[in-house]
Order: structure tokens, then C-alpha cells, then sequence
């Protein structure tokens, strides 16, 4: 039920205790939180809306139900019970990479539900992009009017930096609205809807060409800053950013500077090195630059997609048969792989 600090069924000690931290609007916390204690009473669950808020609970959790980019390392200090992390997405960046989070703790994710609500957003981002959208509302703002040429993705080549389910499903799209498509991957393989996949040795030479560079790998060791100065500046200064992956996987001070002197005609952010974006930073104020506050995969069904996957895994926690719950994150694969 509600509580100042969020939700909470109980306060019992002896019961196994899952804690729920989603910085999300209260109803969609709800859902989360009526659901879980309605099929698992036996469950002490607590809900917050910020991990602010985890004091009264992170002592005696040991399920965490989040999402990495939520996160930070010292809710993982504060869980000395901590058995189990249940990401909410499929990256676990915040989360497998905590310096605090016990070598014993299991790490599960979900997979297969990002595909269509992120291509969605990739294909939104590039039309945003192409027809000025956001110049447009300022102009309606203003009650101004003011035509001006857009540009087509009809015929245009967007690159695609990692290759995994999302780009399954964005592929397709693109070649739909007649766009070559070409991706970038640490392993390159046929893909449907791909005209080719070159390998991530070779990104800046597939880059040159492209009108949309659309960000889709995980942040890891290996992709930090992968789109750096030496990316940004290979690419053509009509050419658009769309980053839907992680912050991290963009130096984001040299896509400023790129920004700001008109070396790339544009950039559609969904993700940040720091959530929420501060204030102060320059990306509020570029008019070159679409901002959205993580919604790539933030859709109205998602809940009821990735609740029977949390439900069983932990049925399968409760039961003791743990080396066999859903997507079990290898630490190992975790830190140095990347579609």
C-alpha cells in the first residue's frame, strides 16, 4: 500500500524481502508492486520511486527488481542480504559493473521485448531529425509560419552500431521507408533487412558515408567513448546522431563541440552519461539537438511483457532452483562483449 516513501506490504523480518526501486511515475510503480504481491504473499515487497528512498528496506532486501541506469553503487553497499538483481532491461551497466556488488549475487535480465518499441524510436528520431520537427513546434509556439525544405529518408544510409535484437527489428523498418541499411558489430553475420554488417574495426571507414549513425550496443569496457572525436569527425556534416544504447558509448563533450560548430547537421539523444541530465548541461540548449528523458524502451504494455519473466524467476529463486532461472548474466561475457 502506499507509504510516504513509496509502497510496502510488511515489515516482517522472516520473509524473504524484494525491494523495488523504479524512477517512474507512482501508477507504473503500482503495477509493478500489485502484481508481484498479489502473486507472491509469502514476499515482504517494497517499492520506491528513487533509490533516495531505499533506507528503510535495502538493509533486509535481498531481491533488487530496477533498472541498471536507476542505479548506483552505494544501494549496493547498503544490501549486505543482496541475493539477486532482477534488471528490468536488458542492460546491466550500473549493475554487473558495481565495485560493491557481491561476487555471489545473481544477475538476470530480460530479453526479446526492446525490439519494436526501440526501432520505433530510432525510425521516430531519424523522421524528428530529417523534418526539423522541433523547429517546427517553436515556430507554432511563436504562431509563425514558417515553411521550409525538409530532407527524405528515402534513399539515405543510416549505420547501425550493434547488432542484436533491436537491430533485427529496426533493419526492416528502415528498408521499408527505402534507406540502405549497413551495421557495425563485433561479430559481423547476415541479418534480414541489412544490405551488409561490417566488422567494429572498421567503424569509422563504414561511418563516412552515412546519413544516420543510430546507436543500439550496450556500454561496456569495450564500447566506452566508442563514438569518440575521431567517429564524430569521420562522419559527413549533414549527417544525423541517434543515440538509443547508453551515454557512455558516446563522448559526449566532443559531440558537443561537434554540435555546436555544425559538424553534424543534428542529434537525437535518449540516453546520458548522467540521469537526468543536468540542468547546466550545453545539450538543453542546442537547437540542433532532440532530447528525450530514456524512452526509448518506456512503453505502455511493458510491464505486462517482462512481469512473466520476473514471475517465474522467482518462483524458481523461492524454490532454490537458481541454476536455472531466465537469463542469468555471465559477469565475464557482461564486461568485455558487445553486439
Amino acid at each position: 500500500m502506499p507509504t510516504p516513501s513509496g509502497f510496502s506490504a510488511c515489515d516482517t523480518a522472516s520473509m524473504t524481502s524484494l525491494l523495488i526501486v523504479l524512477a517512474m511515475p507512482e501508477a507504473v510503480v503500482a503495477r509493478y508492486y500489485d502484481r508481484l504481491r498479489a502473486a507472491f504473499p509469502e514476499l515482504e515487497i517494497n517499492a520506491v520511486d528513487h533509490r533516495d528512498k531505499i533506507g528503510p528496506y535495502i538493509g533486509r532486501a535481498e531481491i533488487l527488481l530496477t533498472f541498471g541506469a536507476m542505479m548506483r553503487d552505494d544501494v549496493y553497499r547498503q544490501a549486505p542480504r543482496l541475493q539477486w538483481v532482477q534488471a528490468l532491461g536488458t542492460g546491466v551497466d550500473r549493475i554487473i559493473d558495481a565495485p560493491s556488488l557481491g561476487p555471489a549475487v545473481i544477475v538476470t535480465n530480460i530479453h526479446g521485448v526492446h525490439g519494436p518499441p526501440v526501432a520505433e524510436g530510432a525510425v521516430a528520431a531519424m523522421l524528428a531529425l530529417a523534418r526539423q520537427l522541433p523547429r517546427s513546434l517553436r515556430a507554432q509556439e511563436r504562431r509563425a509560419w514558417e515553411r521550409f525544405p525538409v530532407r527524405l529518408l528515402d534513399g539515405k544510409t543510416v549505420a547501425v552500431l550493434g547488432i542484436g535484437v533491436i537491430a533485427a527489428a529496426l533493419g526492416p523498418r528502415c528498408k521499408a521507408l527505402g534507406m540502405r541499411v549497413v551495421g557495425i558489430s563485433s561479430a559481423p553475420r547476415d541479418v534480414p533487412g541489412f544490405d551488409r554488417i561490417h566488422p567494429r574495426a572498421a567503424l569509422i571507414e563504414t561511418v563516412r558515408d552515412c546519413d544516420f549513425l543510430v546507436l543500439l550496443t550496450p556500454h561496456t569496457a569495450a564500447t566506452h567513448h566508442i563514438v569518440d572525436a575521431a567517429v564524430l569527425a569521420a562522419l559527413k556534416p549533414g549527417c544525423c546522431l541517434v543515440n538509443l544504447a547508453r551515454g557512455g558509448v558516446v563522448d559526449e563533450d566532443a559531440l558537443v563541440r561537434a554540435l555546436a560548430e555544425d559538424r553534424i547537421a543534428g542529434a537525437a539523444l535518449d540516453v546520458f552519461s548522467t540521469e537526468p541530465l543536468p540542468q547546466d548541461h550545453p545539450f538543453w540548449a542546442m537547437k540542433n539537438v532532440i532530447m528525450t528523458p530514456h524512452l526509448g524502451g518506456f512503453y505502455d504494455e511493458y510491464p505486462e511483457q517482462v512481469l512473466p519473466v520476473v514471475e517465474e524467476n522467482i518462483r524458481r529463486f523461492l524454490a532454490g532452483d537458481r541454476a536455472h532461472m531466465i537469463n542469468i548474466v555471465s559477469r565475464a561475457d557482461a564486461a568485455g562483449k558487445a553486439p
